[in-house]
């Protein structure tokens, strides 16, 4: 049945399948890159800091056994070597944990592209499951992985074997040397046996990585119909927004209409913009956009300040840049105080009528 889901799965996956499956923790991650990092860190950190680790054990090691003679056995003369012993040792390992940890933290990040996981299933109740239990155990997952360890043992064992095998040829084993040569031999042999284990580590981490790569782009894919239901959906959310979009913008120019008849003015372009500003004095501090619209919005600004006698003026480039650079809601820009200011005084003189009765009106529509 699995196999007959897999063979109908024939659509690459799409970027949503792959953020989710990501955010589940579902991508290629192989442990032995993990082991070969850390490795790699051991050997790097040891070797800048084994010279000065030692002379530090070194030192310790003389000074404890100088004073061996001399220093009761008690239980408060113990605590001081014992703590001295901890910080030493605690001293010269430091290191080396900090590189293996920075080292295993990296290899986290080189596999999942340094990206966080925040839904990831630590435990699962399908692992509960002994049907599904059975199952996993004869799965293929489980003899790929097994014979990725075989890889592992043969790489490894194969490397140290071709290594010693190496070694055996030295003159070392057939031929009579120096003492200093012994100490050259073995700092030879080690580099070599590490070189080789090392590399052996790189191979078989390309392989599994390798295997988990492919077969998680294979749990990836997609049927036809997994295509087309995302696909729906996301157009389903999009004509959500686009309806809610909409909605809120009904709602605010229903908001500026109401706003039209409290207004001090409306500037014209005279057809295609139309925006109507108020200023009341000792409450604002310039005057405010109500309202603003183009083309058939400025229509209908336009015949309802007709309707509730608002006095309209005509100037092109102030209503245009009314219209650009004002906020509904919000005081006018500073670069257009004086030429609105030049309007309103016209209006004030020519309108006074109409400002009479505009307080009422205001008070009518705050209550």
């Amino acid at each position: 049945m699995a196999d007959t889901d897999q063979d109908q799965k024939t659509e690459q996956p799409t970027e949503k399948r792959l953020n989710d499956a990501h955010e589940k923790g579902q991508f290629a991650k192989s442990h032995e890159i993990t082991v070969l990092f850390a490795f790699v860190a051991f050997l790097a950190v040891l070797g800048f800091t084994a010279q000065s680790a030692s002379h530090d054990i070194a030192e310790y090691s003389a000074s404890m056994f100088t004073r061996f003679a001399t220093t009761p056995v008690s239980t408060d003369t113990v605590m001081v070597p014992l703590s001295e012993a901890l910080f030493t040792m605690g001293r010269a390992l430091a290191p080396i944990l900090a590189g293996v940890l920075g080292a295993t933290i990296l290899a986290g990040g080189v596999q999942t592209g340094f990206r966080l996981s925040s839904n990831v299933e630590f435990f699962k109740l399908d692992s509960l499951d002994m049907t599904k239990g059975f199952s996993r155990i004869f799965s293929k997952a489980v003899f790929a992985k097994a014979g990725i360890d075989l890889l592992k043992l043969g790489a490894i064992g194969t490397a140290l074997w071709l290594g010693a095998r190496g070694l055996m040829f030295d003159p070392l084993f057939s031929a009579p040397v120096e003492a200093a040569y012994l100490g050259q031999f073995l700092h030879h042999a080690t580099l070599l046996f590490l070189t080789r284990l090392v590399l052996a580590l790189g191979i078989v981490a390309a392989v599994s990585y390798g295997y988990e790569k492919f077969k998680t782009s294979r749990e990836m894919m997609m049927t036809r119909q997994e295509v087309k239901d995302e696909h729906r959906q996301a157009q389903g959310d999009q004509h959500t927004k686009s309806a809610m979009r909409r909605m809120a913008r009904r709602l605010m120019q229903k908001q500026m209409l109401a706003a039209v008849k409290t207004a001090d003015v409306i500037v014209t372009n005279p057809t295609h913009f139309a925006v109507a500003l108020k200023y009341e004095r000792g409450q604002d501090r310039a005057p405010v956009v109500l309202a603003k619209g183009e083309n058939r919005f400025a229509q209908r600004i336009k015949a309802l300040a007709a309707e509730h006698g608002v006095p309209t003026v005509e100037n092109k480039p102030v209503a245009r840049l009314l219209f650009a650079m004002g906020k509904v809601g919000e005081t006018i820009p500073a670069e257009l105080y004086q030429a609105v200011a030049q309007i309103l005084a016209v209006v004030y003189r020519t309108h006074r009528y109409y400002f009479h009765r505009l307080k009422s009106r205001r008070l009518e529509a705050a209550s």
